[in-house]
């Protein structure tokens, strides 16, 4: 059993007629083999070939994909012109045909086969005991150490389309069949070998645009210096050209060392993404298994109207022939054995994750700095409560007149205390402004407040303790109003603090409060990473390291909009993430229904592999006290809420937010970069899927 794969067979009962099964979720479950083999020995080369193909059927596995020319080994040489090889190779397929008719995993093994008075290099795909097709080579490689001309023709020498095999007849031959699952949504394979992946169009790139989801590789593909990633990268980029998932195998162990060597090398991609891959130079048979999301792909090639626009450039007359068959995905308890990341925003891997921080923080640095030159404006206006959006904005701001020559002087930062401003979040304000050497100011917004809520006739301004919707704008709206008076008096640009998370749940003050700005730096980076962006800016002593202890300070405060006045221990009154869900939790529905469109279930779905049991997987930099799990019940209760804020409630804000920097590829909410919905949309559909989440486990 593979890493993390989990299978058990029976009835589901409250668990929502399969729920926790991934095929009902747009996956399926693929191999890649990789057997010991003998060299001219096809009924032990069989055998072997059946072993693994067993293991994968017992996995949970609709397709398992095998070397080049396996049934006979690759290195077989002018053995292949023998009567007696070819004879047996046809029995051992034979043998592997009746086999597969108790299993319902769909086989793809390497054959030479003669095609009325020609040798081809040959994937016979199988299923259930039938036989679906032959693909055939295209490319065969005549260089160094290769010589395939000298024993086999490339598919279009074929003078025929369909031939008999094994006793079945009218069997379909040639390079350009696609097999279409009928039972499995958007399953849709298609085969090539080894050297048609070297070629500048390979075949497999008419076949995606054709329809094709996945792509299985036959290879043998000997080992030298520096290969194995050259591999890797040919398979992960055509995976991304293609938009599919890509299976490659290299032979292993077996085939002869007369002159070459074998590391075993298995491949699998998915749209650029790679999900697995073999131990190299292992001696022991091997089956990698990854889980494909079938929907991803369906959802990316939906939306990439330049894929589905490069069908138009087809070379003439390169048409498909599909091969329909039945296939049924196992049932019962499925879950992937791929890892879905907790933080989609923020990798778990230190490297990538120290990557990731250094390009977002200069992209929302360069992306203000524009701002500035274009205005013809030198000074920045913000406002800084230490909190996190504001700490990580101001230190935006910070960089961004480095980088231009300007003093920091001509950041003019505002710390402005209202009603339940903490004694810990006003200090952290000014012991960052002081650390960053800008022009610190303070306003005490709290005469203005109160001024204004006697205008309206607010019951608190006559003493009652109302903390209502009002009492909180009113302070909001107060703290933006003289910033952009002070923008004005000082000549100067309003820089916003929000981030994508508080856009996404609507949890920002429309119009004149934290919804506004001339420029907003963090509209697109999640609360999840700007934490990490933080972190990695202390880390780095980008402005000392009296600033980074502060930075470090600030990241330990509790995540509240301080509007409404505390408890008398000094602790804030409110927590956000009570009012609108864990944002950890939040950012992950956000960046799934903003990139992909899946339906609730199974971002559920996701959301329960990833975040169900805190002591699996990796964790970005978190320590074990701090690492949360949720059960699928609180899943599906802030699934709920988020699907009414994001849908239903909040599209008006999103529609009139300032300009700013999208930074990733996991959504932008602007109406003019990535996101545009009618601010009046019901969240009906939603919501009714989300019945199909179980309550338990």
């Amino acid at each position: 059993m593979a890493k993390g794969a989990e299978i058990r067979k029976g009835k589901t009962g409250r668990s929502g007629d399969g729920f926790f099964n991934l095929y009902r979720h747009g996956f399926v479950r693929a191999a890649a083999c990789i057997p010991s083999l003998k060299v001219a020995d096809p009924a032990f080369n069989a055998s072997q070939t059946l072993e693994l193909a067993r293991r994968a059927h017992q996995q949970g596995c609709v397709l398992a994909v095998f070397p080049e020319l396996g049934i006979s080994a690759y290195t077989s040489d002018d053995l292949f012109f023998q009567d007696a090889l070819q004879r047996s190779v046809l029995g051992a397929l034979g043998d592997v045909v009746r086999a597969s008719g108790r299993l319902d995993t769909v086989l793809v093994v390497g054959a030479p086969l003669k095609v009325v008075d020609a040798l081809f290099n040959c994937g016979v795909v199988m299923h259930r005991g039938r036989i679906l097709g032959v693909a055939v080579k295209s490319f065969l490689p005549n260089y160094r150490e290769f010589y395939e001309r000298r024993h086999f023709r490339p598919a279009r020498d074929l003078s025929v389309d369909r031939m008999e095999l094994c006793g079945q007849h009218d069997v379909p031959v040639g390079a350009d069949l696609i097999f279409e699952a009928e039972g499995i949504e958007d399953f849709r394979l298609f085969v090539e070998i080894c050297e048609d992946l070297w070629t500048p169009i390979p075949p497999s790139s008419h076949a995606a645009l054709a329809g094709a989801t996945v792509i299985a590789n036959l290879s043998a593909s000997n080992i030298t210096t520096g290969k194995d990633e050259y591999r890797r990268n040919l398979a992960s980029n055509q995976s991304a050209r293609c938009v599919s998932a890509y299976l490659y195998t290299a032979a292993g162990p077996g085939e002869s060392t007369t002159d070459l060597a074998w590391d075993g090398h298995a491949i699998i991609c998915e749209n650029g993404t790679l999900l697995a891959q073999s131990e190299r130079f292992s001696w022991e048979p091997q089956v990698l298994v990854a889980d494909i999301d079938l929907e991803r792909l369906a959802k990316d090639r939906m939306i990439m109207t330049s894929f589905t626009d490069s069908r138009g450039g087809q070379t003439p007359g390169r048409a498909f022939r599909t091969v329909r068959f039945p296939l049924r995905p196992p049932r019962g308890r499925i879950m992937p054995c791929r890892e879905i990341p907790r933080f989609p925003y923020v990798p778990a891997d230190p490297s990538l994750r120290c990557q990731r921080c250094y390009e977002v923080y200069n992209i929302q640095v360069q992306g203000l700095a524009k701002r500035m030159v274009s205005a013809g404006i030198e000074n920045l206006v913000i406002g800084v409560s230490g909190g996190l959006d504001s700490t990580h904005a101001l230190t935006v701001c910070a960089r961004t007149v480095d980088m231009l020559g300007l003093s920091r002087r001509n950041i003019k930062a505002y710390t402005m205390p209202g009603f339940a401003t903490s004694e810990k979040t006003y200090a952290n304000a000014v012991a960052l402004m002081k650390a960053l050497g800008v022009e610190a100011g303070e306003i005490d917004i709290r005469p203005g407040c109160t001024r204004m809520m006697e205008d309206i006739g607010h019951p608190y301004s006559k003493g009652r303790e109302l903390y209502d919707v009002t009492f909180e704008n009113v302070q909001a709206g107060q703290r933006t109003s003289v910033l952009f008076r002070i923008a004005n008096l000082r000549r100067g640009l309003v820089v916003g603090t929000g981030d994508l998370s508080e856009l996404a749940l609507g949890w920002c003050t429309y119009g004149v409060g934290d919804h506004m700005s001339h420029y907003s730096v963090n509209a697109s980076v999640p609360k999840t990473l700007i934490q990490y962006i933080i972190r990695w800016v202390a880390s780095e002593r980008i402005f000392g390291a009296r600033a980074a202890r502060c930075l470090l300070d600030i990241l330990d405060t509790e995540i509240s909009p301080e509007l409404v006045p505390g408890t008398k221990d000094g602790q804030p009154a409110q927590s956000t993430e009570a009012v609108v869900g864990p944002y950890e939790l939040q950012d992950f529905n956000t960046f799934y229904f903003t990139r992909y469109g899946y339906l609730p279930a199974k971002v559920a779905f996701l959301a329960y592999c990833a975040w169900s049991d805190a002591g699996r997987g990796a964790w970005p930099d978190i320590p074990p006290a701090k690492r949360h799990e949720y059960t699928i019940g609180e899943i599906r209760h802030w699934l709920e809420v988020f699907i009414r804020r994001f849908f239903e409630q909040s599209q008006y804000k999103r529609s009139c937010i300032p300009n700013a920097p999208k930074v990733g590829s996991g959504g932008s909410l602007s109406p003019r970069g990535d996101y545009r919905a009618p601010s009046d949309s019901v969240a009906d559909p939603w919501l009714e899927d989300l019945t199909r989440i179980p309550d338990k486990a």
